[in-house]
């Protein structure tokens, strides 16, 4: 099973097998480590994102499961989400000194990435309690498990193109309303909803891409290079927040550093609509509605 539903099978069945997969898969990365503790925590937490967007494509028709579930598994990723934020910092910093405009900002980021390496390690010896988290989080998994098991829906056809239809049209309209406000301001918060709705969209075209595979295949890989533009961004208004509370973390390069982010900023932001614009051309109730006329015509 891969991440996506089968236009043949029982709805109910179909989006309990693609979940439960989900959950399984990050149990046992958790138990099994097999590249290591840090690479495991980081695909569990690739598994409990992919849950959330499953999720809330169908959130108009459970919205009490959506819910519950949604807190669930945003908290299971907040337990372990030190150290892999920690060790984003520094792969940012390192991104920010491939991008830099003179010598002099890149021999600070330099500083930057090694004070940052720095702290990630020393972040990852102290988390004593790692151990401990991931129990809980694998204990987690499994009442995750058990409540996926007790969902149901209506499995006809027409509902059930219906209900994705209607979850694709919902994230369509949030990344919509993201796009526009993001057009008018360069607020990090718009641009990380805006990620949000991106990350979204291109996980839902994984899950349906069976309607359609290569023109889904082609959406997707446009709104992943979107969404990576995004992230970039995230992480780089995540950098600038850690050092103003923490100066500490820059020393004597903060001018060279905000010099840096200042610029890269607004080249990212400039790409970042552009894609947009791209990914989301065509109006909600229009791409919804052709979505559910494929699915039901790879459904016969």
């Amino acid at each position: 099973m891969t991440f996506a539903f089968n236009p043949g099978r029982p709805f109910t069945a179909d989006f309990r097998a693609v979940g439960g997969e989900q959950i399984e898969r990050a149990i046992a990365m958790l138990e099994d480590q097999p590249h290591g503790l840090h690479e495991a925590i980081h695909d569990a937490r690739k598994s409990f994102k992919r849950l959330r967007s499953l999720y809330r494509l169908v959130a108009h028709d459970a919205p009490l499961f959506q819910g519950q579930e949604n807190a669930r598994i945003r908290d299971m990723a907040r337990k372990l989400s030190t150290f892999r934020d920690a060790a984003a910092l520094v792969e940012n910093a390192v991104y920010l000194r491939e991008h830099a405009a003179s010598e002099e900002q890149q021999l600070a980021l330099d500083k930057i990435c090694s004070i940052l390496a720095s702290r990630r390690d020393r972040i990852a010896e102290s988390e004593g309690d790692l151990d401990r988290k991931i129990e809980a989080t694998i204990v987690d998994c499994r009442k995750a498990l058990s409540a996926l098991a007790h969902v149901s829906f209506q499995d006809g056809r027409r509902k059930s193109a219906r209900r994705l239809a209607k979850g694709w049209r919902r994230t369509l309209r949030r990344a919509g309303r993201a796009r526009t406000a993001c057009a008018a301001s360069s607020d990090t918060i718009l641009f990380h909803d805006l990620r949000k709705s991106t990350q979204d969209y291109r996980m839902h075209l994984a899950l349906l891409r069976e309607a359609w595979p290569s023109a889904m295949q082609a959406k997707r890989a446009e709104a992943g290079e979107l969404a990576d533009v995004l992230g970039h961004l995230n992480d780089i208004a995540t950098l600038v927040a850690l050092v103003n509370e923490r100066p500490d973390l820059a020393g004597n390069s903060k001018e060279h550093l905000f010099s840096s982010v200042a610029a890269r900023q607004d080249e990212l932001r400039r790409e970042a609509l552009q894609r947009a614009e791209k990914v989301f051309f065509d109006r909600p109730r229009k791409e919804s509605g052709t979505l559910e006329l494929l699915w039901l015509e790879a459904g016969r």
